[in-house]
């Protein structure tokens, strides 16, 4: 089998963002003079107040680490010892300025986070710079893997529409979806992301390949369900070609467990998209049809294997299937007419409805496979599921793509991942035009 792989392709979904707290200081501590002549005044209060207690801590360390050469770590107590004095939105601005720019020149990137969380609970931060606060405060918190915290301040950068030259609104959502990735939270995480893809959608700004590839790596790698799906079906919808439908068929074989006839039409969808090309899907595909069941198609296979040079015609296994499949196509075919007339028997058997409409879906005959198919969904007994994958398969034959999509919904059951897929095929074929639901929707339906 193939396996799954997201190919690389372009930049990473990282946000390469240098830290932006590491060079110049944020602000210069303001601490009026008459603060030292103050009495002591309740905390809490607003405006320009300054309990005593916080004059005398703050007002000698101020004078200090302002000092040419200072031994500014040595000081590094008395500095976390002014955090809890700090009450007032003054004192807090006032010890959170001294703190984060003294833990700058240390490198300091707890004691940042520390000076900066105060600057921005103070309410005194400049309203131009609380963007910018708040994004610095993220990338601080994240450092040091608090991602609850680090998404708390990269929201408010968010909401504060908080750009650069260098930084995108659209560069803060991917690091957003990646904070909740980081932390483990990936339900969270993908919720996030398609919101972010949503709204980039809605900006009428392109969403970058990368965000869909990334949403379904995650998915994938810890079998998120429906979402693996969806985000398949958005992406999908967005990047067809032959590669992706190679890597979502494949990604729906390795998360489950499939028997022949399902494995047959996932292999057939494949081959309509134009994603077969593998050797080892040539095989399995000649396996799950069985030239002895239905000759024609194994036959139009292995001739596209070989077409393709994707099967050696020296591969014994093939050749044998191929001598059985031509050896058997003549009396296949004669045998129509009276497995037609059996199946419109009204006494026909379940098994020989679903003979006739299988017979005639392999030889391309769509119209009396779907009648067969729809006559089988009224039997008693019936796999429902195959019945219905395999209708809104010759409905996609038909061309009647908006029917195919309403009967690919109805599946249930062990089948339901390759009706989801085969549903997002018949809205690509269907085109931007189609009523129907979003692919989105088409993947998450069945799920």
């Amino acid at each position: 089998m193939t396996l799954f792989n997201i190919r690389k392709r372009g930049s990473s979904m990282a946000l390469a963002i240098a830290l932006a707290t590491g060079s110049a200081v944020v602000a210069t501590a303001v601490f009026p003079a008459e603060a030292h002549a103050q009495r002591k005044k309740k905390k809490n209060k607003g405006g320009g107040e300054y309990s005593q207690e916080f004059i005398a801590a703050f007002q000698p360390l101020n004078e200090a680490l302002t000092q040419e050469g200072v031994d500014a770590a040595a000081y590094k107590p008395q500095l976390e010892a002014l955090v809890p004095l700090a009450n007032s939105p003054d004192e807090k601005n006032n010890a959170g300025i001294l703190i984060y720019n003294t833990a700058v020149k240390l490198n300091d990137q707890p004691l940042q986070l520390t000076g900066m969380e105060l600057m921005l609970a103070s309410g005194k931060t400049d309203i131009a710079q609380v963007g910018r606060f708040n994004f610095i405060a993220y990338q601080l918190a994240n450092a040091q893997q608090d991602f609850p915290k680090a998404r708390k301040f990269l929201q408010e950068a968010i909401n504060r529409n908080f750009t650069t030259d260098t930084i995108s609104l659209s560069d803060l959502r991917i690091a957003m979806a990646e904070s909740y990735f980081s932390g483990n939270e990936f339900v969270e995480g993908l919720a996030f992301l398609k919101q972010a893809i949503e709204a980039q959608k809605a900006s009428g700004v392109a969403v970058d390949e990368q965000w869909y590839r990334r949403g379904l790596t995650v998915a994938y790698n810890n079998k998120i369900v429906p979402q693996v799906y969806e985000f398949a079906g958005m992406w999908i919808a967005d990047y067809p070609s032959p590669a992706n439908w190679r890597d979502v068929v494949n990604l729906t074989r390795n998360l489950n467990q499939f028997e022949a006839p399902q494995t047959l039409d996932l292999l057939r969808l494949s081959r309509a998209a134009g994603a077969l090309n593998d050797k080892q899907d040539y095989i399995l595909y000649v396996e799950s049809a069985d030239a002895r069941r239905l000759p024609k198609e194994v036959k139009e296979i292995i001739e596209e294997a070989y077409a393709k040079n994707a099967v050696s015609r020296d591969d014994i296994y093939v050749a044998d299937a191929l001598t059985t499949a031509n050896g058997r196509i003549a009396s296949d075919r004669a045998d129509l007419p009276a497995l037609e007339r059996d199946a419109d028997a009204s006494s026909a058997q379940l098994r020989t409805v679903m003979a006739a409409a299988n017979a005639f879906y392999s030889y391309g005959d769509y119209a009396k496979a779907a009648r067969f198919y729809e006559k089988a969904l009224g039997m008693p007994g019936v796999d429902a599921g195959e019945a219905l994958n395999r209708l809104g398969m010759a409905q996609v034959g038909l061309g009647d793509y908006a029917a195919a999509q309403e009967t690919f919904a109805k599946v249930e059951g062990p089948r339901a991942p390759i009706a989801t897929i085969w549903a997002a095929y018949a809205a690509e074929k269907a085109g931007p035009a189609s009523d129907g639901p979003s692919l989105g929707e088409l993947m998450s339906a069945s799920n």
